[in-house]
């Protein structure tokens, strides 16, 4: 189980910074994820890590060993692509026992590791069948087969899942991450799917512009992220500025474009009276009800109202002109709102994350780019 550690890494083309100085250490065992916008530099870290782009300065250790300098084939790692780059000539058998024949492996002594790999995989039925004859779960399965048949104690996962629909890439993610940790490796999961990296991860990293936002775990990140970009990129999040009206010791108070709220301490966030502040809750965290409550209730109007499976999703306008989303369970009496009701929102305090104003403003701190 091998430790990893990038050390100032940094990489360019042209005049595109893809990585700005990222440090970032993954643990023995340790399966983590890395998510971002397009363009954040995912995709250029894990594949410096693998050796298949050289960073322009930085350091890449394992195990304490530097590594920057040496080939793929060298550096011990398993990678798993999401273009699922099987062998076409191939059948299943011969594509995950190709690691194994490169490196001068007889044939005798491949069969009991690749037997064991298809066994735990699930794909002794289709050793005889060829990439074309395949489903693209079984295909993704295959890949990683071949990439963990070799040995390798690293599995770097390059957004292994995304060509797949999304029933079968649900079920496969769970399997990915039990087998990674009966094996005991070490995994680096890139993807763009974030509900995928809170739910299999023991850490996950957000990245932005090249550089490492914030690291810690999918709880932590959802509940608690320290950083408002990490709070709006992963999930959905309310925002809304105001200014602090009232601070005591047990929170604070703001004007919202007229309307009060009272939010708890939490974070490591402390405002001061009249500072200007934002303000963040998830959806799922709003109460929306027929009737008043007695604390954080705005009264508002329903703009739009969508079932969207597991929940109710909605579009409410406060009386300051604020465009909240809702979301609430669903129940067995399909009861619930339409467009044009008149309704009440409560934002529980302890729900409420603070943050300060960004010097660039809030639009640009959410901003994708």
């Amino acid at each position: 189980m091998p430790e990893i550690r990038a050390e100032g890494l940094r990489k360019e083309y042209g005049k595109v910074t893809a990585l700005n100085g990222v440090n970032l250490t993954i643990n023995n065992g340790e399966y983590l994820s890395i998510v971002g916008p397009s363009g954040c530099g995912k995709t250029t870290f894990i594949k410096s890590i693998a050796g298949v782009v050289k960073p322009d300065a930085g350091e890449i250790l394992i195990d304490g060993n530097r590594v920057t300098p040496l080939p793929i084939e060298e550096r011990g790692v398993g990678y798993v692509f999401q273009e699922i780059a099987l062998f076409p000539h191939m059948n299943v058998y011969d594509n995950v026992s190709y690691g194994l024949m490169v490196r001068g492996v007889p044939p005798t002594d491949r069969r009991g590791p690749v037997e064991e790999m298809l066994h735990m995989m699930v794909l002794e039925d289709y050793v005889s069948l060829y990439p074309k004859e395949l489903s693209g779960g079984a295909r993704q399965k295959t890949a990683i087969s071949r990439a963990l048949t070799s040995g390798s104690l690293l599995l770097l996962l390059d957004e292994p899942l995304g060509a797949l629909d999304l029933k079968v890439r649900t079920v496969l993610r769970y399997e990915l991450r039990k087998l990674v940790k009966d094996l005991g490796l070490t995994a680096i999961h890139v993807t763009h799917d974030q509900e995928e990296a809170l739910s299999v991860s023991d850490r996950v990293v957000v990245m932005k512009a090249g550089k490492i936002v914030e690291v810690g775990s999918p709880m932590q990140l959802y509940l608690k992220p320290k950083e408002i970009f990490t709070a709006k990129f992963l999930g959905e999040a309310n925002f809304m500025i105001g200014k602090v009206s009232n601070v005591n010791g047990r929170g604070s108070q703001f004007d919202v474009s007229g309307l009060n709220l009272s939010a708890g301490i939490n974070g490591e966030f402390f405002p001061i009276n009249g500072e200007t502040c934002v303000l963040a809750i998830r959806p799922e965290f709003i109460d929306l009800t027929s009737k008043p409550g007695n604390v954080n209730t705005w009264a508002c109007e329903i703009v739009s109202a969508s079932f969207v499976g597991d929940s109710m999703r909605y579009e409410v306008r406060a009386d300051n002109g604020a465009i909240l989303l809702v979301k609430t369970p669903i129940t067995e009496d399909e009861s619930g709102f339409v467009n044009g009701d008149k309704a009440y929102v409560t934002l529980p305090e302890g729900s409420l994350l603070l943050y300060g104003l960004p010097e660039e403003g809030l639009e640009k701190a959410l901003s994708l780019e």
